[in-house]
């Protein structure tokens, strides 16, 4: 069975929060999905995925120190997450950064030769929230879940 994996981090709730409505999303096509906490995950543990998806709050418009630490560890799995796809969604307390956070999320993702797809619908490159999420934001979140998972099963 395919396998998806919503990694996050959050302090406040407001990014796992956001995870859950994702994982939703993945569901929803009929895919099998875990979501973790970043601390929960290990390099390795991402070679059993078909898709992962990675949170973050926006912290002076950069990923947190926890997802960054995740990524630069990767470097483990280098060559063995090609193929599969990836995702990325953020939130913030405000203040702008949203765009980098994610950008620099994908920017990882691609460098590990990871399929990513973007939507002309709202929030082309990922959702994004200020504060805590509100109903759009939970919907887009979803999406997200759904694009995934979709092309996921379209490529496994």
């Amino acid at each position: 069975m395919q396998k998806v994996i919503v990694i996050y981090f959050s302090r406040s709730g407001n990014t796992e929060k956001m995870a859950h409505s994702v994982a939703e999303g993945v569901e929803s096509c009929g895919i099998a999905v875990i979501v973790k906490m970043v601390d929960h995950v290990s390099p390795k543990d991402l070679i059993e995925y078909d898709g992962i998806i990675i949170g973050s709050p926006v912290y002076f418009g950069q990923m947190a120190a926890e997802i960054k630490l995740l990524i630069d560890k990767s470097i483990q799995v280098y060559g063995k997450l090609s193929g599969k796809v990836g995702g990325a969604f953020c939130s913030s307390g405000g203040g702008g950064g949203y765009e980098t956070t994610v950008l620099s999320i994908m920017e990882a993702l691609l460098i590990h030769g990871m399929i990513i797809q973007g939507t002309t619908e709202r929030c082309h490159y990922a959702p994004l929230t200020i504060g805590k999420p509100v109903d759009q934001d939970l919907v887009d979140c979803v999406a997200l879940g759904k694009r995934i998972g979709e092309l996921v099963r379209k490529l496994t």
